[in-house]
């Protein structure tokens, strides 16, 4: 039986700056209609990665390696006019803080009907109709009235449902959405989460979901990459991973974050934090997370470690945590 190619194959990425490299030897997949999280720190190479996808990166950074295929095609190879109809169309995104990402001398309604308008060919008054009716598919109260407001007028959940109807305003393949609960309080994170999700399922999207915050996925992710330091450190499905993380990254990350029930309450108990901040992917030869590791080895010091399948779909790149998944394989004849 063959396995479907994915819809989004991101494999071998490495962007470089010319004051470093923060992107090296990053990839994964996406399926038709799944969800995937990539989680990590701040300056984990994250946003970086997604721009990359949306040919989006600034002039200063270039792809120095890799591969990024959507639907059969090599993004990185396509004409700039081809990538710019792919652009808002077929692949779309939903940038972070979105009262910057506004055009705060628009209206909300000119801002999402422009997007129809290019995309879609729509004439001013059938562009205005179908943003009132975008406005209304992500819960915004009263549309009608609120297509003619400005940015400034609408609170921050409010803004992040406008950015998220002109995301999926032309019935996108793949959304990706890059931090989009950012400053927003608990009740709202989770309303927007849901939003996407419901999204996701009505309009046939896949969804690339980019945070910094391993307690938010649970419920809404069914793939987790965790990133760090624009290495990929940790893979597996999410239950999974949130309930046996093998990485200490990741364990450090969970531990860091409050975990959000079904209730949309956070659990309580004591947060730890992860000691020392993110380093640079070169700043030394071995494992860029050895200076915050409790469980370094010498050997993590010398090479960065392999990312390796300790079972099916299940990765992770350390080498004390592989070591102790063999283990464990031949103890109960696996």
């Amino acid at each position: 039986m063959t396995t479907a190619a994915p819809l989004l194959d991101v494999a071998g990425l490495t962007i470089q700056f010319p004051t470093g490299t923060p992107v090296i030897d990053f990839g994964f997949a996406v399926a038709e209609g799944e969800t995937v999280a990539v989680v990590g720190e701040s300056g984990s190479g994250k946003s970086l990665t997604a721009l990359a996808i949306m040919r989006l990166l600034p002039r200063s950074a270039k792809i120095a390696a890799g591969r990024i295929r959507f639907a059969g095609r090599d993004l990185l190879a396509l004409p700039e006019p081809e990538m710019r109809r792919v652009r808002g169309r077929e692949i779309a995104m939903i940038f972070q803080e979105p009262m910057t990402s506004l055009n705060p001398v628009l209206t909300v309604g000119r801002q999402i009907a422009e997007v129809l308008r290019l995309h879609e060919g729509l004439s001013a008054e059938a562009a205005r109709t179908r943003s009132i009716e975008l406005l209304d598919l992500v819960r915004v109260a009263d549309p009608h009235r609120r297509v003619d407001d400005y940015p400034h007028r609408l609170s921050g959940g409010m803004r992040q449902r406008v950015m998220i109807a002109m995301a999926v305003a032309c019935r996108p393949h793949l959304l990706i959405a890059d931090e989009p609960t950012t400053a927003l309080d608990v009740t709202i994170q989770a309303q927007v989460l849901d939003l996407l999700d419901r999204l996701r399922r009505d309009l046939g999207m896949a969804l690339v979901l980019i945070t910094h915050d391993l307690g938010i996925v649970g419920q809404w992710a069914d793939r987790v990459v965790v990133m760090y330091a624009g290495r990929r450190a940790e893979e597996a499905e999410a239950g999974i991973l949130l309930d046996d993380p093998l990485h200490p990254y990741t364990r450090g990350l969970l531990a860091a974050s409050p975990r959000l029930d079904t209730s949309l309450h956070y659990t309580a108990g004591p947060l730890r934090e992860i000691p020392g901040s993110i380093a640079s992917a070169i700043a030394q030869p071995g494992c860029p997370f050895v200076p915050r590791c409790p469980l370094a080895l010498p050997s993590c010091r010398l090479k960065p470690p392999p990312l390796e399948e300790v079972r099916p779909g299940r990765f992770v790149a350390c080498p004390v945590t592989t070591a102790g998944e063999r283990a464990d394989a031949v103890a109960v004849g696996r």
